[in-house]
């Protein structure tokens, strides 16, 4: 079944507001921007992460500078999956947050 409207909202913005706050408390220099519903972090080496909610799709995308990536969400596991690697948001934040910024973080609870 499809997530209501209110409910994709809902999720995007405590993932958001989870990925903010993991950061934040992480001692990377980077920079921070919420806007609109897009989640851009910039790290010191100019590559960013820009996480913006698909309301039509209810999907979550993120773009890196490797491609651009679709992440549903699984009510059963309560995890965003991506569409079409299947690899689980915070898997893949792990893996490109270490290649960008040198740092391991535990994106676990994403």
């Amino acid at each position: 079944m499809s997530l209501s409207e209110a409910r994709f909202h809902d999720l995007v913005d405590a993932t958001q507001q989870a990925l903010e706050d993991l950061f934040d408390e992480s001692d990377m220099d980077l920079d921070m921007e919420n806007s609109a519903g897009v989640l851009t972090v910039k790290f010191d080496n100019g590559s960013q992460l820009i996480f913006s909610r698909q309301e039509p799709l209810r999907q979550l995308w993120l773009a890196d500078r490797s491609g651009g990536f679709h992440f549903d969400y699984d009510e059963e596991s309560g995890q965003w999956t991506c569409e079409k690697s299947d690899e689980l948001l915070g898997e893949m934040l792990e893996r490109i947050v270490w290649e960008r910024g040198g740092e391991k973080l535990d994106f676990s609870e994403i």
